[in-house]
């Protein structure tokens, strides 16, 4: 998987000629769990809305290296704070799903028994074929991001970029969304996730971005995840001896400390 990539070139993006983030370069492999980590204004949102292709660059380019799938051709899903959905509209968890198929079939194809199997594969994988006839509105909070994390496994997307998912979920609806991204990363998937809490960061990523408008550091959580690189992000000391504990891989400690 290490030569499927996302790459990011010099990316800067403005709004009303301030940058939001500026002259970002890195670049992430698939099959990790990334938490993109900062203080409120570093840019976060922004930089998952263009990966997403949701806002315009004034510099950079972003790449998907290693998918046939160009990065904003139906290769990446954008999850959105779960504040920033209408909840209340009349959907089905199943109905959900189906739309992540939708994009690929383009105005003359047929949704076909492949669409429907893909649709149950994603269902099944993100365990939610028993709710498949709930509408969303009557779902858990964890429930609601896992509905979401199906329709992009159904739309067959290789980057999956969550804002906050884990923000208002109770301890066991944290642990079933950190199996699923575990589950995403273990097939293959480049799950990046702007959070801000830094106790359950070990917990849930392997890998972190650290962001405060520019690009502060990002790799793997034992060389990256740092008191002195916290501390330059945040721009204050934020612990005061070692950062969270990083647990053994396959683990599921509790989430919440």
């Amino acid at each position: 998987m290490s030569e499927h990539q996302l790459q990011i070139r010099d990316l800067t993006v403005s709004y009303d000629r301030i940058p939001a983030v500026h002259h970002v370069d890195m670049t992430l492999r698939c099959g990790h769990r990334v938490g993109l980590i900062g203080p409120n204004g570093a840019g976060k949102s922004t930089l998952l809305k263009a990966v997403a292709g949701l806002v315009p660059l004034e510099t950079g380019s972003i790449r998907l290296v290693g998918h046939e799938s160009a990065c904003h051709d139906h290769g990446t899903a954008y999850l959105p704070q779960r504040s920033a959905v209408d909840w209340d509209f009349p959907i089905t968890v199943r109905g959900l799903v189906e739309l992540g198929r939708y994009p690929a079939l383009g105005a003359f194809k047929r949704y076909s028994e492949a669409d429907a199997r893909a649709v149950d594969e994603a269902l099944e994988a993100l365990q939610l074929t028993e709710l498949a006839e709930r509408q969303i509105n009557a779902l858990s909070g964890g429930q609601q991001q896992r509905a979401f994390l199906a329709r992009a496994w159904a739309q067959n997307a290789h980057i999956y970029l969550l804002d906050e998912p884990f923000t208002g979920l109770d301890k066991v609806a944290q642990a079933d969304l950190r199996r699923s991204i575990r589950a995403l990363a273990d097939a293959g998937k480049l799950v990046i996730c702007s959070h801000h809490d830094l106790h359950t960061v070990p917990d849930l990523f392997d890998e972190v971005i650290l962001i405060n408008g520019e690009l502060v550091a990002y790799g793997p959580l034992a060389g990256v995840f740092t008191p002195a690189s916290i501390d330059k992000t945040y721009g204050t000391r934020i612990f005061s001896g070692h950062p969270p504990h990083h647990p053994p891989e396959g683990t599921d400690d509790d989430l919440a400390h």
